[in-house]
């Protein structure tokens, strides 16, 4: 079965200006667990999720980092801590959203974006035509639904 057969295409989305607040507003009222962050021509810029909302909300933990002749060696999760710092600060969707972005396209085959979302693990890709226009997106609830099929 290909991607363009089970994505959701009425898809909810914000602008890239909007507040903390509304991504939130529009992640209850409209009841998905992420949305995709598009510019003012529609091009997909990055992803906003629950995880990120819900990331603002603690400290992150301080890289593991060793010691030598006075020179800090960061050796795990400095990336990881600098995300979650930007995180924290973030007042809109550009700054919270995760902008490496993985995307499908409409014919490709849903078992490649089966293995994506497991080895990932990450819960919806936005599916973009070339332009990076946003298509729909495929959840992993949507693989379950077709499943049942």
């Amino acid at each position: 079965m290909l991607v363009k057969d089970i994505m959701t295409k009425d898809v909810v989305t914000v602008k890239k200006d909007a507040s903390i607040r509304e991504i939130a507003q529009t992640i209850v009222d409209r009841d998905v667990s992420g949305l995709p962050v598009v510019d003012d021509d529609g091009t997909v810029c990055g992803i906003v999720s629950e995880g990120d909302l819900v990331r603002k909300e603690f400290a992150p933990e301080l890289p593991d980092e060793l010691c030598i002749l006075g020179a800090v060696i960061y050796y795990s999760g400095l990336r990881e801590y600098q995300d979650a710092f930007r995180k924290i600060a973030a007042i809109s969707a550009e700054q919270l959203m995760t902008k490496k972005l993985i995307s499908v396209k409409p014919d490709d085959d849903v078992s490649k974006v089966a293995k994506i979302l497991y080895e990932k693990h990450i819960k919806r890709v936005p599916v973009l035509d070339d332009e990076k226009h946003l298509l729909g997106i495929v959840s992993r609830r949507d693989i379950v639904k077709m499943m049942l099929t």
